[in-house]
């Protein structure tokens, strides 16, 4: 089930690692900045715990013989940790006092996204569908999208 998708992982979890490292130093060069907002740090944190996720989920894919039960329950345990992150966030920025700050459905949803789909590939996989992997495979993508957008935001329009 998973010898397929063995190139894939290999590289997912690469890239995942690598950009999970590169924002942490990238952050620790705005720190004094970053954490004047309550809200980017949060934001920041949820976006490398998504990394952290895709990279977690793509090491599973790799353990030899695992089963898509195994693989399904553990991807569901991995993306609700995930998901205490960025519901973290959310609610610093639902109640930020900040008007420019506040809540904005896209300053949030953006990182439920990796979430809901390794939730659902969680599920899938658990179920023995072999759909989960490619929502899984989706789920990596749109945790390294978020993350680069929650980046950005904290690296860059922090200094603006």
């Amino acid at each position: 089930m998973f010898e397929p998708w063995s190139e894939f992982n290999v590289a997912m979890a690469g890239a995942t690692a690598a950009l999970a490292g590169l924002v942490i130093v990238a952050a620790s060069v705005n720190i004094a900045e970053i954490v004047k907002s309550r809200t980017l740090t949060a934001r920041l944190l949820a976006g490398i715990a998504a990394l952290l996720l895709a990279l977690a989920v793509s090491a599973l894919g790799l353990v030899p013989e695992i089963d898509g039960a195994w693989f399904g329950a553990l991807t569901i345990v991995a993306a609700l940790l995930a998901s205490a992150f960025q519901v973290h966030a959310t609610l610093l920025i639902a109640t930020d006092p900040n008007p420019e700050d506040r809540a904005r459905t896209l300053k949030y949803a953006i990182g439920f996204l990796p979430i809901a789909a390794y939730l659902v590939a969680g599920i899938l996989t658990w179920a023995g569908h072999p759909a989960g992997l490619y929502l899984a495979a989706a789920g990596c993508l749109l945790a390294i999208a978020s993350a680069v957008v929650v980046s950005w935001v904290a690296l860059v329009e922090v200094l603006r």
